[in-house]
């Protein structure tokens, strides 16, 4: 069992909730991040190698990076570069000084996004899957690309695919809460497109199983069923017991986010977790309505 695993991104959603539940299991957690409440400060535009935040690597048995800056806003020129330069050449450069490690940890958890198959429709994706095309898909493919060194050193890597997180706290449900309270929540779009979502409960679970098992390479990080926009606005508004009759018409959203809202709130990816089902994981919530009232009960 890992007993001693370091985190990046751990002020954001995900590495907040991983990195209590791996202290809960008795695992030394060490924080690596630019805010002053990391355990160890580091910049991503700034060299690993000869920095405190590398030698705080020595002695690690699993690595999670999670770090990268917001995609959910709109895509101006440079918040490309920062969406890139953040995910991609950050983790070039985690990985070159894992690689340089005198005794690198055994496995990497590294970032990525459902968002890498592209606007697919019904199309039912798994990770054998071919990718798409946009800027989100080539993001994500490069991204996972840039752990290659990491493999290469002996490292074993698994990349998450994430679906949508569901968490009260933040993400895109947190978001939602208020206009649905209000009563004024409806579709986005047409509603037809599909939405691979996860529990954040599941997803810190998930990252755990990748952490003390034997997967590699790319792995869905959403439920077992995944829903259309349609269906989870219903199941949302039937939770909340408000109305869900204002739908917000995908030109709407394109004149607010460009292209943004085409890859992600109106892109459809029906991505299923087969390489984790495969491997024994066992979601503790698989139904909309069960992982909703979970994450609004905390």
């Amino acid at each position: 069992m890992s007993r001693r695993v370091a985190i990046t991104g751990a002020t954001g959603l995900i590495g907040v909730a991983l990195a209590r539940a791996l202290r809960d299991n008795g695992v030394q957690v060490v924080t690596i991040g630019r805010g002053a409440e990391a355990d160890v400060r580091w910049d991503f535009r700034s060299e690993l190698r000869g920095t405190p935040a590398h030698a705080a690597l020595e002695q690690l048995d699993g690595v999670v990076h999670l770090s990268g800056a917001p995609i959910g806003v709109r895509w101006t020129a440079a918040r490309r570069r920062e969406i890139w330069s953040s995910r991609v050449e950050a983790t070039e450069l985690w990985c070159r000084a894992l690689a340089d490690l005198r005794a690198p940890p055994r496995v990497l958890v590294s970032g990525s996004g459902i968002g890498v198959y592209g606007d697919r429709g019904d199309e039912v994706l798994t990770e054998d899957s071919t990718l798409g095309a946009g800027f989100l898909p080539d993001l994500a493919r490069a991204w996972e690309g840039a752990t290659r060194v990491a493999e290469q050193a002996g490292i074993r890597v698994a990349q998450t695919r994430m679906g949508i997180v569901l968490s009260r706290d933040g993400g895109a449900l947190a978001k939602l809460l208020l206009p649905f309270r209000f009563g004024v929540g409806g579709r986005l779009g047409s509603g037809r497109q599909w939405m691979s979502w996860i529990l954040l409960q599941d997803a810190t679970r998930a990252i755990q199983f990748l952490l003390e098992g034997s997967l590699r390479g790319p792995v869905n990080l959403g439920a077992p069923n995944p829903v259309t926009n349609v269906e989870f606005t219903r199941v949302l508004g039937a939770v909340l017991s408000r109305p869900t009759v204002f739908p917000v018409p995908a030109v709407v959203l394109k004149a607010m986010f460009g292209e943004m809202a085409d890859e992600t709130l109106l892109g459809s990816q029906r991505a299923l977790p087969q390489k984790l089902i495969g491997a024994g994981f066992v979601f503790d919530e698989d139904e909309l309505r069960g992982a909703i009232i979970r994450a609004l009960n905390g």
